[in-house]
């Protein structure tokens, strides 16, 4: 989940770059730190599910 985040914020900062749109507070440098965060947080494990979960048969 948090790849597709990354991919969607990438996507839109290279969408804010190519069309030279900048809010005030967002741009393309704010968006491509935050899709860093969210692959770096998919590579760490983070939201992903356990695969170690026990399930009792009854």
């Amino acid at each position: 989940m948090l790849a597709v985040v990354a991919a969607v914020l990438f996507g839109l900062a290279l969408l804010f770059q190519l069309l030279g749109v900048s809010l005030e507070v967002i741009g393309p440098s704010v968006l491509t730190t935050a899709g860093l965060l969210c692959v770096a947080l998919y590579f760490a494990g983070v939201g992903s599910r356990s695969l170690s979960t026990r399930r009792t048969r009854r």
